[in-house]
């Protein structure tokens, strides 16, 4: 059975700072954004973790192995480096997608996302290490078969672009609804998801189900560990092992 520890990780008020005292320029927001999603990639990486940017004023992060003191650096690190801060809200769980309803649920009972007085919560309890485990995160790593080929070399780029997010929106949502996962567009043509602990014959159903109700072709390695970066590196192998054999689905599996 997975154990995922999930974070939100919410900016503080940033509607009403956009906008305050005159609305600021797009081009600014937009680097603030990435500039803070690197940020966060890089001081929530170097603890074994992953993060996801989702909205970017809304960001997920699995966070097996971060505790409380962990949060709060991080935390303090925008803080001295960003003109907003952030408010993080930790949930555990089997389920990847119950545990971040509960961070959520624990995020908005403090307070609005827009509410002025709302500052840095950092809400919830991490799981005690003593009750880690080596299959507490099982992470799935997709990709499409032959993108270059099919998509990237033959279509104009905004074309390609709409095949890949079609699948992805396809896969994002049936491996929410059918399996409480959380999947994540990461860049080309590759999505992460979170997930319990599913079988071969789930993965080979999302392959399917993504195929026949977007026409792209995936393919997906799994692996599991106590962390994020542990079980992404498995997904990563398996993935390879995928591409090599021309098979649809690889890896440690429930």
């Amino acid at each position: 059975m997975t154990n995922t520890q999930v974070t939100l990780v919410q900016l503080d008020n940033y509607g009403p700072w956009t906008v305050t005292p005159s609305p600021r320029r797009e081009v600014d927001l937009q680097t603030l954004q990435s500039r803070l999603y690197a940020d966060l990639s890089q001081a929530i990486g170097t603890r074994d973790g992953y993060i996801f940017f989702t909205r970017f004023d809304n960001m997920v992060a699995v966070t097996n192995g971060l505790d409380l003191e962990d949060h709060a650096r991080i935390q303090e690190s925008v803080r001295n480096r960003y003109p907003v801060t952030v408010s993080l809200a930790i949930g555990t769980g089997p389920s990847p997608a119950d545990a971040l309803v509960d961070a959520t649920a624990a995020i908005q009972n403090e307070g609005s996302a827009q509410d002025a007085d709302r500052r840095e919560l950092l809400l919830g309890q991490p799981i005690d290490e003593a009750e880690r485990t080596d299959e507490d995160v099982q992470i799935a790593h997709f990709d499409v078969v032959d993108a270059t080929g099919k998509y990237t070399d033959e279509l104009d780029a905004f074309s390609s672009f709409i095949h890949i997010e079609q699948g992805y929106a396809e896969l994002m949502k049936h491996m929410h609804t059918a399996h409480d996962s959380l999947s994540f567009f990461v860049g080309g043509d590759n999505i992460i998801a979170v997930c319990p602990s599913l079988s071969e014959a789930d993965y080979a159903e999302a392959v399917e189900h993504v195929r026949e109700a977007a026409g792209v072709d995936l393919r997906v390695g799994v692996g599991r560990a106590a962390s994020a970066h542990d079980a992404g590196m498995g997904a990563k192998h398996a993935l390879e092992l995928a591409r090599e054999d021309d098979t649809d689905v690889e890896g440690d599996l429930a």
